[in-house]
């Protein structure tokens, strides 16, 4: 299982310092780091992405779909292509990017040997549609060659964590790896059940006052939850 923890530093060194915090660990667990740009004032991760101790996914997020950036999409997707040749373990790039700028991100993770996996990502901040229109979002993502798609939606009602759970079969019988599960409170126990469920990574946040989306839990109660399920095996290195 891999769990991704979102960081969001307006400095390269505050969000070094987040990062070096001690976290609890599992056996079976993979954690990760996800590098938010657009929550940076002066975005320099040349040091972080040079040292960096865990894999770190990068993410550029525009105000359209929850991020803070506000500049142009072609300075967005340049700060993308900038962390990809710099050593991103993965980047995450919105399904709605303009084709060209996201045909220029694939050219330069093709310049790097494929070391970088692409996520290609869709959100609702509102709602959870249809099953049938989630396949759908799920075809239209897949049709972009991404490595992994993400597709997550807002619960409002416990019905929705089905809805997007069941993304997750459908998406691997077709051999296409998946994030999957729903935002808000309503949506915390997807969060849980979509790592069960073959999900590609799950995310958390580093304590209450970091999530970064609602209805995040944070990495000691997913690790603690996924222990007593008996998955995560997890034991305590100190208090995040």
């Amino acid at each position: 299982m891999r769990i991704c923890i979102p960081i969001a530093a307006d400095t390269e060194a505050r969000a070094l310092r987040k990062m070096a915090r001690p976290l609890p660990e599992g056996d079976q667990v993979e954690i990760l780091f996800e590098l938010r740009l657009d929550r940076m004032r002066d975005a320099k991760i040349e040091r972080i992405l040079r040292e960096k101790k865990r894999k770190i996914v990068v993410t550029n997020r525009r105000r359209a779909e929850g991020g803070g950036f506000q500049g142009t999409e072609k300075k967005r997707i340049a700060m993308i292509r900038k962390a990809i040749a710099r050593g991103a373990d993965y980047v995450d790039v919105e399904a709605s990017t303009d084709a060209c700028l996201l045909d220029s991100i694939k050219a330069a993770i093709a310049e790097q040997g494929r070391k970088t996996l692409l996520i290609v990502s869709a959100h609702d901040f509102q709602k959870t549609p249809s099953e049938r229109a989630l396949r759908q979002k799920v075809e239209e993502c897949a049709a972009l060659n991404p490595d992994i798609i993400k597709i997550i939606t807002f619960g409002n009602t416990d019905e929705d964590n089905l809805k997007v759970l069941r993304l997750l079969p459908y998406a691997r019988r077709n051999g296409q790896e998946i994030i999957s599960f729903c935002m808000g409170e309503k949506g915390r126990i997807s969060r849980v059940m979509s790592l069960f469920l073959g999900a590609y990574m799950g995310f958390a946040s580093l304590d209450r006052n970091e999530a970064s989306a609602p209805g995040q839990l944070t990495i000691e109660e997913m690790m603690k939850i996924l222990g007593m399920i008996g998955r995560g095996n997890g034991r305590l290195r100190g208090k995040t």
